[in-house]
């Protein structure tokens, strides 16, 4: 058994990075597509490195006192999380090389220096003069490199060295090549080819990738509850950590002394180091080309399908007075939600719109939708969150530009983040205020709105939005504690609400009744609802949980043993789409109860942020969700088993089962009822 029985969530979420890699190692999985989920494995392990091993680094600076008062030895789980990253590393190179090898049986083809023809070298010396040459920039070796960038380390006689800076902004990582098939380049190669050409004047003997990680500030108030803590810690640290390297991810083949000069140059310590390959930043296989002719090698095209009623109606607002609307992304076009705010803006009867951002895009038909309305004098107030992590700089600049235009504009405080997906329309109808509202699992983003799966609730109905406008007060500072009927609202009533529902659901188990909790979420992590759950599967509730990331939860493996209980059953699915959305469903004594939301079941979540839950009350549309939620129960093609050992092995499929993958059938089945339905 781990401490306390739960698993260490920096740990854990490991092996949701490396149920990614699974997606990318899998035969299933179209060959392009696969660069993808690599892409997003390179991308997960550099975020981690940025905020958790950063957390753990510092943590293990403190005092002693202040690191008993967190419960874990940093040192010890940061040595054990470097050796499973080295682990994945070491698979994550092989299946690289793998997928690149399958890519060339199907003539597309990444060549280097060592493989470009004549005709090939000539054009990228004619584009190195053009184009790039006077991007990149050359710096000596004790550079101050830039957090996530891409260098070369050019080493020079007499154990000397330059940087240069890859210039990945101004170009694209993959240079289309001339020559037979598709035939493509870094654009680090090109660089490598023309090294003489940049430094005149120095002897370049060889080449080496390098890419620092720094630091991505604390954010320790995201996941440690005691205020006073969170300022011992930022007062206890020496200003100097403050953008501090965290990693040093490097070619293993670069000579012992170059490596040697950066730990110097650099101030790293061995635990910072990172062996890699020849290229870094390989997120950047998001953007790697889909050749022409190459569509057997992707996913088959699934469009956004229309909503039956929204995308038909002539009054948006008529359609949602009449009957609760739910929404489901990316299988539904995420029109609807423009289409609603863009009605908003420009209806005459509408007096004012209240919404909140997490993470807007950088430009959108959501946003014009807002700059139409405060065109035409409606009341617009919104709220910003600006502590989303590494999109703080956009949602700034966007709460400006609505503030300039006329917008009330509410940036998040300290310590509290606005993670509802919320927004209330205001309109005058026969001389009577009438509020419509959106509550949503996913961000107000049409971009990411593509690739995240969610669900979003429209509706009128009196005492759901009665219970929102009081979240708004909120939200404005115009109420301290909001009244609350039918919505869930972190920090208030989330917590107690869900407590109350397991522990009513081990009641009705104790007194032999039906009793089963349903979940899916992102991440479980907080530890008393851990708690609950345990104790509702000892009492004999059935637990089955869909978890896509960490989860500290202790399941039973094969043969079950320290008190694990064979009743809880939790996977994950990770799959062409990211599962991205909040149900919960509780037997309550035969009379289902679902919510649906922003939240997590994490401590901050539930504690220590701003987020919405609403009920499903609409028969029709909790029939739906519920089918949608079943098919992804029985998912038995992407869903893999979260056990106590950390295996990640997939759903077993029994001799006569039906074939279900869920994302897929989720479209087919919203297909189906569209078709049936027009």
């Amino acid at each position: 058994m781990k401490k306390d029985n739960l698993k260490h969530r920096d740990i854990n979420w490991l092996y949701f990075n490396e149920r990614v890699l699974l997606e990318a190692k899998s035969a299933d999985t179209p060959l392009l597509e696969r660069l993808k989920f690599l892409a997003i494995f390179s991308s997960n392990l550099d975020e981690y490195f940025k905020v958790r091993v950063s957390q753990l680094r510092q943590i293990k600076n403190l005092d002693k006192k202040f690191r008993k008062k967190l419960m874990f030895k940093a040192n010890s789980t940061l040595q054990h999380i470097l050796q499973i990253i080295n682990q994945q590393q070491v698979e994550f190179g092989k299946v690289i090389a793998s997928t690149l090898s399958e890519l060339e049986e199907h003539n597309i083809f990444i060549r280097n220096t060592s493989n470009f023809t004549p005709e090939q070298k000539n054009f990228l010396e004619e584009l190195f003069d053009k184009d790039i040459k006077q991007a990149c920039e050359i710096h000596d070796g004790n550079a101050i490199l830039t957090d996530g960038a891409l260098y070369l380390a050019v080493t020079h006689p007499n154990s000397e060295y330059s940087i240069v800076k890859i210039p990945t902004e101004e170009q694209d990582r993959f240079i289309a090549l001339p020559g037979n098939g598709h035939q493509f380049c870094y654009v680090d190669d090109i660089i490598r080819l023309n090294i003489e050409k940049l430094l005149p004047t120095k002897e370049a003997t060889d080449c080496y990738s390098i890419k620092l990680s720094r630091d991505a500030e604390l954010y320790l108030d995201d996941d440690y509850s005691d205020v006073e803590l969170v300022e011992k810690i930022y007062n206890s640290l020496d200003k100097r950590l403050f953008g501090q390297a965290t990693r040093l991810l490097y070619d293993e083949t670069m000579p012992s002394w170059l490596l040697d000069a950066m730990k110097r140059d650099f101030k790293l310590g061995d635990v910072d180091l990172s062996p890699g390959g020849t290229y870094h930043n390989l997120s950047d296989f998001f953007s790697f080309p889909a050749p022409e002719g190459t569509e057997p090698l992707q996913y088959e095209e699934k469009p956004a399908l229309p909503h039956p009623e929204l995308s038909f109606t002539d009054d948006i607002f008529k359609s949602i007075a009449t009957k609760d609307q739910l929404v489901h992304f990316p299988y539904q076009d995420f029109k609807v939600v423009e289409d609603f705010l863009s009605a908003a803006a420009t209806d005459p009867t509408v007096t004012a719109i209240k919404m909140t951002i997490y993470r807007i895009a950088k430009s959108s038909s959501l946003a014009d939708a807002i700059l139409t309305a405060l065109d035409n004098n409606k009341e617009v107030t919104l709220f910003v969150e600006a502590q989303a992590r590494f999109d703080e700089a956009n949602n700034i600049k966007w709460g400006r530009i609505f503030e300039e235009k006329g917008a009330k504009v509410i940036f998040s405080i300290p310590q509290v983040k606005v993670h509802s997906k919320i927004a209330m329309v205001y309109r005058t109808e026969a001389e009577i205020e009438k509020r419509y509202a959106y509550i949503g699992t996913g961000n107000f983003n049409a971009k990411t709105s593509k690739i995240y799966c969610d669900h979003g609730l429209f509706t009128a109905h009196k005492k759901i939005t009665k219970d929102l406008g009081q979240v708004f007060q909120v939200l404005e500072r115009k109420l301290i504690v909001p009244k609350l009927k039918r919505l869930l609202v972190s920090p208030f009533t989330t917590r107690i609400t869900f407590m109350n529902l397991i522990q009513n659901e081990i009641n009705s188990a104790l007194n032999g009744k039906k009793a089963s909790i349903t979940a899916k979420m992102n991440s479980l992590e907080d530890s008393n609802m851990i708690k609950a759950l345990y104790r509702a599967a000892n009492a004999g509730v059935n637990v089955r949980l869909i978890v896509r990331g960490f989860c500290c939860y202790l399941t039973a493996n094969e043969n079950p043993g320290d008190g694990m209980k064979e009743n809880v059953f939790i996977t994950s699915i990770v799959d062409r789409y990211l599962e991205h959305g909040r149900i919960y469903l509780f037997e309550n004594g035969g009379n289902e109860l679902m919510y649906i939301g922003s939240a997590d079941w994490m401590t901050r979540n539930l504690d220590r942020r701003i987020e919405v839950l609403t009920p499903i009350l609409d028969e029709d549309i909790f029939n739906e969700l519920k089918h949608i939620l079943t098919l992804q129960l029985n998912d038995n093609q992407k869903a893999r088993v979260l056990d106590i050992n950390n295996t990640n092995k997939k759903v077993s499929l029994n001799d006569g089962d039906t074939p279900i993958r869920s994302q897929y059938a989720i479209y087919d089945y919203l297909k189906n009822k569209l078709n049936e339905n027009r």
